[in-house]
């Protein structure tokens, strides 16, 4: 018996049986694993969940992109049409001209940056580029970029979600279209999810869609919604919001406004009464006037931040839609001429798409890497002359 154990045979035998063994004893224990787990229909236990749900977070596969990533991604139109044209525009150059200066002017002209913003861009630009002596166009970029972090760092802010006596109010206002009703739903979805509670005015009567619309984002987010029949005063759906919110001890206030009137006189006087009554409601109030702009209209953005911001004191400004546009560069022009923060941005259509501005990661996300830009680097004027 020991000669055949000891033989090759056997010895092939005795790990056979050791395999098989195993196999049949890792088989009973999963079994035994499956009779723990819920049948269907039955919920995890609470620390079970959440123990799976920190399994679910941590894993990278699900990490998704990062804020520089989605923004790169969000800024594409407008990078396409002001940063890479641009590039295009400085690259074989050996010298800066006043041919290149014109042609740099109607790029940011037709990017929608606008021409008073252009106008002061390329001056600062060329009084810079005087002082330093330059002479490789492509160190204009540099400049440029500069330039642009400079403006947008002077015209951000944060958004005021906490004060100290009661709820904080924010009133929403800009036409139809630009994404109020989205913005006002994301806004109290991220503040729901951070524990506190949300109560949104359905202000905008005169489209019966808007009020349906807010429901839909209220309930989703957990939100309380106070609502009149369509048609009733807008004012008076604020004034009810404003005091539930005071009433109940809720840490934030949103109210939705109408976004058109018969003429815009009557749309603006409208807002002014609805300023003057949140005031009544809560002393102090409102605590922000966030004016909503679609970036896909370019200048018309600016003509209507013109006239919300005349009409009701705008405090701050959520430009939406740069995912889907290449004419973002309105936001130069939007920091340029008011002296009013960007706060929100919007780069896409999940709540989480709605962003705190942040300069720096703007400016990085549409000028992209310098040594991307035409695969030169800093000595692109050199390389020209080789070529």
């Amino acid at each position: 018996m020991d000669e055949f154990l000891m033989s090759p045979v056997g010895l092939v035998g005795v790990a056979v049986a050791v395999l098989f063994v195993l196999f049949v004893l890792t088989r009973f224990a999963r079994g035994s694993g499956r009779a723990q787990e819920p049948t269907d229909g039955e919920p995890l236990a609470a620390e079970e969940a959440a123990g799976l749900q920190e399994d679910v977070s941590a894993s990278p596969v699900d990490a998704g992109p990062t804020l520089a990533e989605r923004m790169a991604q969000g800024l594409t139109g407008t990078r396409e049409r002001l940063v890479f044209r641009m590039d295009e525009l400085f690259r074989g150059r050996r010298e800066i001209d006043e041919k290149l200066w014109t042609q740099l002017e109607e790029l940011l002209v037709t990017s929608d940056v606008g021409i008073n913003t252009a106008t002061s861009l390329l001056e600062k630009l060329r009084v810079d580029a005087d002082r330093d002596q330059l002479k490789d166009p492509f160190a204009l970029r540099q400049l440029l970029q500069a330039q642009v972090r400079s403006l947008l760092s002077s015209r951000s802010g944060t958004l005021v979600t906490d004060v100290s006596d009661g709820p904080a109010v924010i009133v929403v206002v800009g036409v139809n279209g630009a994404g109020k009703t989205t913005t006002i739903g994301k806004i109290a979805a991220r503040n729901i999810a951070k524990g506190r509670k949300v109560i949104i005015g359905a202000g905008d009567t005169f489209r019966a869609a808007a009020i349906d619309q807010l429901k839909v984002w209220a309930d989703r987010a957990g939100a309380d919604l106070v609502k009149h029949e369509e048609g009733s005063d807008p004012a008076a759906v604020t004034y009810d919001a404003v005091s539930a919110g005071v009433s109940r001890g809720v840490d934030l206030v949103i109210c939705d406004t109408a976004g058109r009137l018969h003429t815009k006189s009557d749309l603006m006087d409208e807002l002014q009464k609805i300023h003057r009554v949140v005031g009544k409601a809560h002393p102090g109030a409102p605590h922000e006037v966030l004016l909503v702009l679609d970036s896909t209209t370019g200048q018309n953005a600016v003509m209507q931040a013109r006239q919300f911001a005349a009409a009701v004191g705008v405090t701050g400004i959520v430009l939406t839609k740069l995912d889907g546009t290449a004419r973002g560069g309105v936001i130069l022009s939007i920091a340029d001429e008011f002296d009013i923060p960007v706060k929100l941005i919007g780069i896409g259509e999940g709540v989480d798409d709605l962003r705190e501005f942040d300069p720096e990661v703007f400016v990085s996300a549409l000028f992209g890497a310098e040594e991307a830009a035409m695969g030169r680097g800093l000595n692109s004027a050199a390389a020209a002359i080789d070529d």
